[in-house]
């Protein structure tokens, strides 16, 4: 194919490595934590950074819904750095902290977990290398073994990193009966189910970002737009468009892009994606900002398990999996992001993360995010 790319590739791997990953982490995440561990949870703290950041915002409300545990998503360096220590600790083994870095070696994260142990936090690293910072620090871990590919810009971590914590969440419900083993068992069947769902709809899928691709490769600026349970993906989309060909990026939710983003100028050069699951709580609002971006004359992207008839508004349309449950959603509605991020910076000719070359060089091997200074606050 003409424009094939790694990008592209990685993506078109993903029902596979949703199989293969299920089989290896569901086992996994049923053991992390013991029974009397799980029920000694008051309060839940997930953490990470880059593209596991945006995986922990992807779960925050999927683990305030099955476990019934009020759930936060900070920042590493927040953590590491501000977060109130009389917050930490308060009572044994809480608040429950789970750190998210494949590689482990981010020493924001590091940081951030050695300061919540000093504190009497409880800790579950979910990384790829248990002799990391992360794995050796955390008191618990879920190995992740995530096969080897071709380098891009995290497609196939995002979507191991994302399944694992909702397996965790799962099993945490199921532990501390939110509901019957035969729901939690229907859970994770639609986790699987995805594999399936999303291969089925990858061709449409791809077809449709490489037409779009041809229209946007020059444009300079992108705008994302999702909320609550979509928000993520709308985070994790700037964060490709970063990575795989560097120009201007914006994520924000749908009421507030009324209140802000709608009076960017240059309206024809935005390129606008929004991410509209018609489950989510703020579809209503999420429609009305599609139809106010189209009164514009914004270029308009819409990613959704429904169709035009269900948002009204003509726009290009990329179909994703459509669940039988909310929770599994964001395991695949980044897919479309991917695509057409992977075909563009074909087109562009461009290096992912500028090919750590020239003014980025500082950056080669992740130095600038693993060499750095540890202090314990």
């Amino acid at each position: 194919m003409e424009y094939d790319n790694p990008l592209r590739r990685q993506v078109f791997s993903l029902p596979e490595l949703i199989r293969q990953q299920y089989a290896d982490l569901e086992p996994k995440t049923r053991v992390a934590l013991t029974t009397p561990e799980i029920y000694s949870i008051q309060r839940i703290v997930l953490t990470g950074c880059g593209d596991s950041y945006a995986a922990a915002m992807g779960m925050k409300y999927m683990f305030e819904i099955l476990t019934g545990i009020r759930t936060e998503v900070v920042q590493a360096l927040e953590l590491s750095r501000y977060y109130e220590r009389k917050f930490l600790g308060s009572s044994p083994n809480n608040p429950l902290v789970i750190a998210i870095s494949n590689s482990g070696q981010v020493a924001r994260v590091g940081e951030a977990i050695d300061r919540v142990n000093k504190y009497g936090a409880f800790t579950l690293g979910i990384t790829g290398n248990p002799e990391s910072v992360l794995g050796t620090k955390s008191k618990r871990i879920v190995k992740l073994d995530i096969p080897k590919f071709e380098s891009a810009p995290g497609t196939r971590s995002y979507m191991v990193a994302e399944l694992a914590l909702l397996l965790i969440a799962i099993r945490i419900g199921e532990v501390r009966g939110k509901y019957t083993m035969d729901i939690a068992k229907a859970y994770r069947k639609d986790v699987l189910a995805q594999a399936d769902a999303l291969e089925s709809l990858l061709p449409a899928m791809d077809e449709q970002a490489l037409k779009l691709a041809k229209e946007w490769k020059d444009m300079p600026a992108y705008d994302f737009v999702g909320a609550g349970f979509d928000y993520a993906t709308a985070w994790f989309g700037h964060a490709k468009v970063y990575e795989a060909i560097g120009v201007f990026a914006t994520h924000i939710n749908s009421e507030e892009w009324l209140h802000l983003n709608f009076f960017m100028r240059d309206i024809a050069h935005i390129a606008t994606v929004v991410v509209c699951n018609t489950t989510n709580p703020a579809f209503s609002r999420t429609k009305e900002m599609i139809a106010y971006a189209k009164e514009l004359g914004r270029p308009l992207a819409v990613i959704t398990d429904g169709d035009e008839q269900d948002i009204g508004t003509p726009a290009v349309y990329f179909k994703v999996p459509k669940t039988a449950y909310p929770y599994t959603m964001p395991l695949t509605q980044f897919a479309p992001i991917c695509l057409l991020m992977g075909y563009v910076q074909n087109m562009l000719g461009e290096r992912s993360g500028r090919g750590c070359e020239g003014p980025w060089s500082f950056s080669k091997g992740a130095a600038c995010v693993r060499q750095s200074e540890i202090i314990i606050l």
